[in-house]
């Protein structure tokens, strides 16, 4: 083991002075960042989870990891019991100063407690703590909640240099010298994580679509296991699928080809997790609990978002086709899916081979809903509307391009998966109003100007009578 992994395995996890110290900071840096999931409420105050010291703060470069509470008043949904408090994953660097290079990384200057008189900014954009996580990993580290586990066959090098990943959503990430990508998950929550689950299942069935975890971080504490983040082999001059739609859609070029070979990848995806772990018939007990939850969604979105308002009708008919077919014998089977499929998560390598990537599902949503099983068509609506989406990014909208792309990644799938999509239109459009709902709300919260986006899906969703 290094001597900086024995170092900070030695210290002293502090007390929850130090969260008090950085609380009034915190409370105006958390709520910009991208990851925070409760815009729009403001924090109230936080509350310690675990603490560790990982480089101590008496020197040069101090590095905490916390875990906090963020206490914020509940959103003003009728019925609704008050929501428990999210969890969030920090790694805090101390320095006397920033130097200009972390300057964006800037958290603030605190003035009293423990941590009086220095700077605290966000670490991973700072090598130096970046390359402790990576060695903590490498030499399967504890230190002291924290356990650092990684696969005994996969090798990781010691001094790969890191850089932090920019354009990031939900979580936080850094890359290793282009060999491997370590995800911070940032918004944490006890159990099974998906996004570590999945892709070891995937690897044990052998499947090439998706990078086979080569490490992960985790924590135990008060008898329950968290899921901190997972270290992955970086596929190398690969392209993200939503920039690589975006830039064909500015040169106006075809995209069919690409969107086709992106159904056959989600096939094989789907077939081998139908392998490696069970699937379900959804009887019409199943499917009314379903569609139940549809419905509780667009209910609760009804009332955040007014405008969805008119349409409401038309999308519960959608729903309600579901069960009508359900009630008639029809039933369906579900297994493990994706969960939060679209085109930003997947990568084109150079070769032109796709891989998916982000397992984690919708972060809003419960842990034990992301990790039930699904009918498939859930992962072809989120990837259908994220061809919507690409084609509403240009003036005037693409709908021609996006229905190529639809159409094309629906028969991909068919040639892998044995089954096109489009046979089972009642299904498919239940899920694809369910998402397009779920855009609604994310798009009024977080992006006001890209409302019309989705909505402009409820508007046909709302009046189409498949067939």
């Amino acid at each position: 083991m290094s001597d900086a992994v024995t170092r900070v395995a030695t210290t002293t996890t502090p007390s929850t002075s130090l969260l008090a110290s950085l609380d009034p900071l915190l409370r105006e840096w958390l709520p910009r960042q991208r990851w925070f999931a409760g815009k729009g409420r403001p924090v109230t105050g936080f509350s310690l989870v675990a603490a560790t010291e990982l480089l101590p703060a008496t020197g040069r470069l101090g590095l905490y990891h916390l875990l906090v509470r963020a206490h914020q008043p509940s959103a003003p949904v009728p019925g609704a019991p008050p929501a428990p408090a999210d969890c969030y994953q920090l790694l805090i660097g101390v320095r006397e100063a920033l130097p200009p290079r972390l300057a964006p990384a800037l958290i603030g200057h605190v003035t009293e407690g423990p941590l009086a008189g220095r700077t605290a900014y966000e670490a991973l954009h700072d090598p130096r703590p970046a390359e402790v996580l990576l060695e903590a990993l490498r030499a399967r580290a504890r230190i002291g909640s924290l356990r650092f586990e990684r696969d005994a066959d996969r090798e990781i090098r010691s001094g790969l240099m890191p850089r932090p990943v920019t354009a990031e959503q939900s979580n936080s990430s850094v890359v290793y010298g282009d060999t491997f990508i370590l995800k911070l998950l940032r918004r944490i929550v006890p159990g099974v994580n998906p996004d570590l689950e999945l892709p070891l299942a995937l690897a044990r069935e052998g499947c090439p679509r998706v990078p086979a975890p080569t490490a992960w971080m985790r924590t135990e504490l008060a008898g329950e296991s968290y899921v901190l983040g997972v270290l992955q082999p970086f596929v190398r001059g690969a392209a993200d699928g939503w920039e690589l739609a975006l830039r064909e859609l500015a040169k106006r070029q075809d995209f069919g080809a690409q969107a086709r070979a992106l159904g056959r990848a989600t096939a094989e995806v789907h077939t081998a997790l139908a392998h490696a772990l069970p699937t379900v018939t959804l009887g019409p007990t199943q499917i009314r609990l379903m569609v139940d939850g549809m419905v509780d969604r667009l209910d609760a979105a009804a009332h955040a978002v007014p405008a969805l308002r008119p349409y409401a009708p038309g999308l519960r008919a959608a729903f309600d086709a579901v069960t009508e077919l359900a009630d008639e014998g029809q039933t369906w089977t579900a297994q493990r899916v994706h969960g939060d499929l679209h085109l930003g998560q997947c990568l084109r390598s150079p070769g032109g081979d796709w891989t998916l990537i982000d397992f984690e599902g919708e972060p809003a949503r419960p842990l034990a809903e992301r990790r039930m099983p699904q009918p498939v068509v859930r992962d072809i609506a989120g990837m259908l509307r994220s061809f919507d989406y690409a084609a509403h990014s240009v003036r005037p909208p693409a709908e021609d391009w996006a229905q190529t792309c639809r159409a094309a990644y629906c028969a991909g799938y068919a040639e892998v998966g044995g089954r096109d999509p489009r046979t089972d239109p009642v299904l498919l459009r239940a899920h694809e109003t369910d998402k397009a709902v779920y855009e609604v709300v994310y798009e009024a919260r977080h992006r006001p100007d890209w409302l019309q986006v989705p909505l402009s899906a409820i508007r046909r969703l709302a009046s189409d009578r498949p067939t």
